[in-house]
């Protein structure tokens, strides 16, 4: 399972929420066995939309 946390502790060098998601985009391609992505806490980037979790796992899927 992939943790959005992980991700955020994993690449803390990022700054927006679109980088945000294209790295989830990345790791949905590029990890073998991940089916499952759990998003467990709020992405901390002021340009965070209302609808951060529908933008992110449309990107995981």
């Amino acid at each position: 399972m992939l943790y959005l946390s992980d991700l955020l502790i994993e690449y803390h060098d990022m700054n927006t929420f679109e980088e945000l998601v294209k790295l989830v985009k990345q790791q949905a391609q590029s990890r073998t066995g991940e089916r499952f992505f759990r998003m467990d806490v709020r992405p901390p980037y002021p340009d965070t939309p209302e609808n951060w979790e529908d933008r992110l796992e449309a990107a995981f899927s």
